[in-house]
């Protein structure tokens, strides 16, 4: 039954692409264009901040509760914000939403340069918010506007999302220091955010001139809890949010607190995101063989919980180990993002699938920084945060090899191999 299922929502997105009036070179160009800005902001206001955790909190002068909080609003705005983006892009359009969800970006990473610990909240939630729904639309906008290049764009999305964010965050300490100050550094990550919006928007007065088509359909994400795809996918993307966004906001601070100095935690979180680029490519190109798609998955998850294991046994001194593993683990991202964006019948069930996997899967992955700092200044070691990560990334195996067993997963993995010949088509 899958065949057929996996023929219909390929039918029905040529369709879509095929009656839609063909894009002009120059769209095109700024399209590429558009993504690659994006891609560079989408994670770098949260590693910036990440690695000035400790500074930013030395200067400010707050306390451990507020230090607890300042993590955890990335994953509570993906949540929140995140939850609201099928509704506006179903009365915006998805090339409108996401114009206006790069201008609160911008503004709320500019903002975070007040050294205000008032200031670094608000600018927190605002461009938090932003980026929520840039983190939902985008699946959907690359199936609207690269319907035949599905894999390669989404690649290209998810290579510049970590390259930004290797970038600011071995950058943005020597800048800090340059600057004096870790909160202008973290608010000078806020002009890369201007330059994606500037960059996006001639792809969105495209969009607005060259719009012909009617009130888009609305799908509700909701319902599709109810569904063994939906639940599936809404697990796995909690599980490795969580694993992720614990590991982004606190690696750098937990090696300065076990002793290392901040400009080498720097380059230990920098590496870490470096690894994930060629390790997110890799598992794309295993998962798109057939039959070894369970494979890619177990891979990345082991790899995980090992360099988890290893950062609660290793010295710090040897912290190159676990940080080269725990990027490997971190390269699950594209392939989730890979199977949400072909697992919909149209740009509307993408739209929502995208919506329940990551506003839910967000939410729950709130613990994962949150808890990480309460658990840290309770008992004042990370012994028992890293503990509870390796238990997740264990729960992570069992989710993977659910997810690669079904009906459903077999046709995701045909439509990420047919991606994948595309892409290498189109490579040739």
């Amino acid at each position: 039954m899958a065949a057929p299922a996996t023929a219909r929502a390929r039918t029905a997105g040529a369709g879509t692409s095929a009656a839609a009036p063909a894009k002009p070179r120059s769209a095109v160009v700024f399209g590429v264009i558009a993504l690659v800005l994006i891609g560079l902001n989408l994670r770098a206001g949260i590693t910036g901040a990440s690695a000035l955790l400790h500074d930013l909190q030395t200067v400010l002068g707050y306390g451990p509760l507020v230090a607890a909080v300042i993590p955890s609003i990335p994953t509570l705005c993906f949540a929140v914000a995140g939850a609201a983006t099928s509704w506006l892009t179903g009365k915006l359009g998805v090339e409108k939403a996401i114009l206006l969800s790069l201008s609160m970006l911008a503004g709320g990473l500019l903002l975070r340069g007040i050294p205000a610990t008032g200031m670094l909240v608000l600018g927190s939630v605002v461009g938090m918010s932003g980026l929520a729904v840039c983190n939902v639309a985008m699946p959907s906008f690359i199936r609207e506007h690269f319907a035949h290049r599905t894999s390669l764009m989404t690649a290209v999305y998810t290579v510049t999302m970590t390259t930004g964010a290797t970038v600011t965050a071995v950058a943005v300490v020597p800048l800090a220091q340059a600057l004096g100050s870790p909160s202008a550094a973290v608010g000078a990550i806020g002009i890369t955010a201007v330059a994606a919006f500037l960059g996006f928007l001639p792809v969105a007065l495209h969009a607005h001139w060259n719009s012909t088509r009617s009130a888009a359909r609305h799908v509700s994400p909701w319902p599709l809890l109810r569904t063994r795809k939906g639940l599936l996918l809404t697990a796995i993307f909690t599980l490795q949010a969580l694993l992720a966004y614990a590991l982004l906001s606190w690696f750098p601070y937990m090696l300065t607190t076990m002793g290392m100095n901040a400009s080498d935690s720097g380059l230990m979180f920098g590496l870490m995101q470096l690894v994930s680029v060629p390790a997110g490519m890799l598992l794309i190109a295993i998962g798109s063989r057939p039959g070894m798609l369970r494979p890619a998955f177990y891979l990345v998850s082991i790899t995980m919980a090992a360099g988890l294991a290893l950062l609660l046994v290793l010295p710090v001194g040897l912290a190159v180990i676990p940080a080269v593993l725990l990027g490997f683990g971190l390269g699950i991202f594209p392939l989730v993002m890979v199977m949400i964006s072909r697992s919909g019948a149209s740009t509307a069930e993408t739209t929502a699938l995208s919506t329940l996997a990551q506003s839910s899967g967000y939410l729950l992955a709130t613990a994962g920084p949150f808890g990480m700092g309460l658990l840290h200044s309770a008992t004042g070691g990370w012994i028992l945060p890293l503990a509870l990560l390796l238990a997740l990334s264990l729960v992570q195996i069992v989710v993977a090899h659910l997810i690669t067993g079904t009906a459903m997963s077999r046709g995701m993995a045909a439509a990420v191999a047919a991606a994948a010949s595309s892409t290498s088509a189109e490579r040739k």
